[in-house]
């Protein structure tokens, strides 16, 4: 399914315009669980336009994982699809209200195809515009709140950075649960260029899309499906996937970048550093130098507007 950013707005507009009428407010947590696909963008977007926190929940992740989740942000909502309904369990689903994203007329569909107005909302930078939920350091999820101010900043950081002239735009390749997604899926977006996503989740299916011939603007990946996706790469003889490759999330071997400088030297690596609670990512760097030998890769310097600082064990 294609969809023109024409229809994408005014999709998300109208469920937008069905979230206020159910409630929806700023800083309200609103759950979403949905597989990979058009109607995941429009729901992410009506959240935001609605004034909403969205809570993304990957119908791929475990049950239980799940459970948890929607239990510690108590949403009032949860919008979901076949593969979400399947995710929970009757009982979890007892607990919040559906906004079934699949059914043929939706109730929405005969509201206002324009933009709700923020101001008349309440919203400000202030508000919240996710909860993304990480392992943590016990294993048990844990919600990081991002504000729009600060989700702002990032975009606007990895617009002027990454996508100026962007035609090709982005692959979607991460889970929308992880905020390391949120680079290559409002990005394109955000410059007007094609969000194209997959619905594999599982990363040594994506080399089929990659080598499909399209070369895009930058794609996406944390180091571990990096080091699967070249032990792929090293039997393809095609051209580079992407114009640009960003790696974040964990710590980056030198011996999968060095492949991508002999393999395809025209490529633009970039290491990509932050915690989630820095927003995506807060730190930097661009891989010029041969980095065979090297025994780690440095996290750069911070993106705009952002300071990072170095402390002891005193916390000084």
């Amino acid at each position: 399914e294609a969809l023109s950013y024409g229809e994408l707005n005014a999709r998300a507009n109208r469920l937008a315009h069905h979230l206020i009428a159910l409630g929806v407010k700023p800083d309200q947590p609103v759950a979403i669980c949905v597989e990979r696909s058009p109607a995941m963008v429009v729901g992410l977007l009506a959240i935001l336009k609605a004034g909403g926190a969205y809570v993304p929940l990957d119908p791929a992740y475990p049950s239980g994982r799940l459970r948890q989740v929607l239990d510690d942000a108590a949403p009032r909502l949860l919008l979901c699809d076949a593969a979400g309904r399947v995710a929970f369990d009757a009982n979890a689903l007892g607990q919040v209200s559906v906004v079934d994203l699949d059914m043929a007329t939706p109730a929405w569909a005969e509201l206002p195809a324009c933009d709700p107005d923020p101001r008349a909302l309440g919203l400000t930078p202030r508000h919240l515009a996710y909860v993304i939920y990480t392992s943590g350091s016990t294993g048990t999820p844990k919600g990081v709140m991002v504000e729009h101010g600060s989700l702002v900043n990032y975009l606007h950081w990895s617009d002027r950075s990454h996508y100026q002239g962007a035609g090709n735009g982005s692959l979607m390749l991460l889970s929308f649960s992880f905020d390391g997604s949120i680079t290559t899926l409002f990005g394109p977006l955000l410059a007007g260029t094609k969000l194209r996503i997959l619905k594999q989740t599982v990363p040594t299916d994506w080399l089929a899309a990659l080598g499909e011939g399209e070369v895009h603007h930058l794609i996406k990946l944390t180091p571990s499906h990096l080091s699967m996706l070249n032990k792929r790469l090293e039997a393809d003889k095609g051209p580079a996937p992407t114009r640009a490759l960003m790696v974040g999330g964990e710590a980056l071997i030198p011996a999968d970048m060095q492949f991508w400088q002999e393999r395809f030297p025209n490529v633009r690596l970039i290491n990509h550093y932050g915690p989630t609670e820095a927003t995506v990512g807060c730190a930097t760097f661009a891989i010029a130098d041969a980095v065979g030998g090297l025994a780690s890769i440095p996290i750069g310097r911070p993106i705009a507007n952002t300071r990072v600082y170095l402390l002891d064990d005193h916390g000084r």
